[in-house]
């Protein structure tokens, strides 16, 4: 009998072990990244305002899910899943490294060193992740059959395997960070990619023939020599794209830099509808593709909610929250690891849930769990801005159960989206472009993680005060209210992208 990963194909366990180890590195400078840009000198840190510094942290935690749509074309053309997996892994540690330099240095006597390193940090994640993401998901999808009953449960698994390391990452990460120096937070997310990279590489023939390159033979079941040498060429070029990049950014005026930020994003979204155009045949396969792009839009306002957790909750966790626990203070980044404990304490339950009732055929069609999800989240908003109420103007801490009961929400509702998002791309996308449609997927959570580093600003807005005004809203209640319509009004055309997805289920 054939060895198997809790009844699915044995080649998860390497996907899910490497997704685990990048997760950690991601989400453990991800957990204090706002924390460590608000420090002042003196600790360490940059001295930023809130509002500075959830900018870089939209603008770096959107563009790490635009660059998977550079790295799945180059995945599907030329390169395959498996060597950019290697390249975005071996540039991500990079990165880690880089940002570890950059907190060690004396601030006073080399600031500019100090920020030109952070830039680059930030920018080589930016770039690796881009290789990384999408392939190693589509290589999940690879896996199976395009109507296997056990995929959304394959998934489901994999998206366990994204939690447990990012359960970890706060705990050990964000206490080394926060509590000893930042530079350790760093350092231990590099060394946590560098392991991911690792187990890959001695597990790669579990997965057979997936993500092998285009012209790799059907019995190939690992990466050959001139793989490995574009792997080494593509992770040195970016490393050099970066750094040059930022050199050479640093001398056009703003104006300038505004334009050419415009031409490429027009660019880009132009060359990826061009990819999908030539690619989609037929009117069962464009119907299947208008769906992603339906669903791409309520991803965003998912995600503009639910990624709340590294901006506006870290700073509620930080000042609000009454974080004393048996006589010490525990740092505000581990509260993030609710959200991946619960991952792992309810996805199976809800894998279970999905499997008995698709046996009684009851099981929710995509759009309706994608409506679950964000209801879920508009509760979670509102239980949070009952807390937020409950600080009385920020001065009274409150009790922890209130962060603790709002990321449970969310959680509930990230798995009725997240991972069923993952594996509805791998079913509805034309089998040529799988990697560039994951890829367009992260673009919607890109435009989703900008939005919520950006929604104080859009909520102190004047195009908003009026109707904040007349409501009494709060920031918290008015991301609930969004969250809300949009749930009820996917409920609404869920009958229609039924029809749509053209018997897949």
């Amino acid at each position: 009998m054939a060895k198997t990963f809790f009844g699915h194909p044995i080649g998860l366990s390497t996907l899910f072990a490497t997704e685990f180890w990048e997760r950690f590195s991601y989400y453990g400078m991800r957990s204090f990244l706002t924390l460590f840009l608000t420090a002042t000198y003196i600790n360490g840190g940059f001295g930023m305002s809130q509002e500075e510094s959830l900018a870089i942290y939209g603008i770096f935690t959107s563009l790490v899910y635009v660059t998977p749509i550079i790295g799945g074309i180059l995945a599907d053309k030329v390169l395959g899943q498996r060597v950019t997996v290697y390249i975005g892994a071996l540039v991500m540690a990079a990165g880690q490294f880089t940002m570890a330099y950059s907190a060690m240095m004396d601030p006073e006597a080399a600031s500019a060193t100090r920020e030109f390193l952070l830039h680059a940090g930030l920018g080589l994640l930016i770039v690796g992740n881009g290789f990384f993401k999408p392939n190693i998901s589509t290589m999940v999808g690879g896996l199976y059959e395009a109507n296997d009953p056990n995929r959304d449960g394959g998934f489901t698994l994999f998206y366990m395997g994204i939690n447990a390391g990012a359960f970890f990452a706060p705990v050990i990460a964000g206490s080394l960070a926060e509590k000893v120096a930042w530079q350790y937070g760093f350092m231990s997310a590099g060394i946590g990619m560098l392991l991911g990279t690792a187990w890959f590489f001695f597990r790669e023939t579990t997965m057979n023939n997936v993500g092998l390159a285009p012209k790799a033979s059907e019995s190939a079941n690992k990466i050959e020599r001139s793989d490995w040498m574009n792997v080494v060429a593509y992770a040195i070029g970016s490393i050099v794209l970066v750094l040059g990049f930022l050199k050479i950014w640093g001398l056009i005026p703003s104006d300038v830099q505004s334009y050419i930020v415009y031409a490429v994003a027009i660019g880009g979204v132009g060359y990826l509808l061009w990819t999908i155009v030539v690619n989609t045949k037929g009117s069962t396969e464009w119907s299947r593709v208008g769906v992603i792009l339906l669903l791409a839009v309520f991803n965003v306002i998912f995600w503009s909610g639910f990624e709340q957790a590294g901006g506006t909750f870290n700073f509620f966790a930080k000042e609000n929250t009454d974080r004393m626990l048996f006589g010490s203070e525990i740092p505000a980044s581990i509260f993030q690891s609710v959200n991946a404990i619960a991952i792992f304490i309810f996805a199976p339950l809800f894998t279970v849930i999905w499997g008995k009732l698709d046996k009684a055929g009851k099981n929710p069609r995509t759009p309706v769990k994608f409506a679950i999800g964000l209801l879920m989240l508009a509760v979670g908003f509102f239980v949070m801005q009952i807390g937020a109420n409950a600080t009385k103007g920020g001065t009274v801490l409150v009790s922890p159960l209130w962060l603790v009961m709002v990321y449970l929400l969310h959680t509930w509702g990230e798995l009725c989206l997240s991972p069923i998002g993952l594996s509805m791309i791998t079913k509805l996308s034309p089998q040529k472009i799988v990697s560039v449609m994951m890829g367009l997927w992260m673009g919607s959570i890109a435009i989703g993680n900008y939005m919520a580093a950006s929604m104080m600003g859009i909520f102190n807005s004047d195009v908003v005060k009026p109707l904040r005004d007349e409501y009494g809203l709060e920031l918290f209640s008015f991301i609930g209210v969004e969250a809300l319509v949009a749930g009820l009004l996917l409920l609404a055309l869920s009958p229609k992208i039924n029809k749509m997805m053209k018997g897949i289920h």
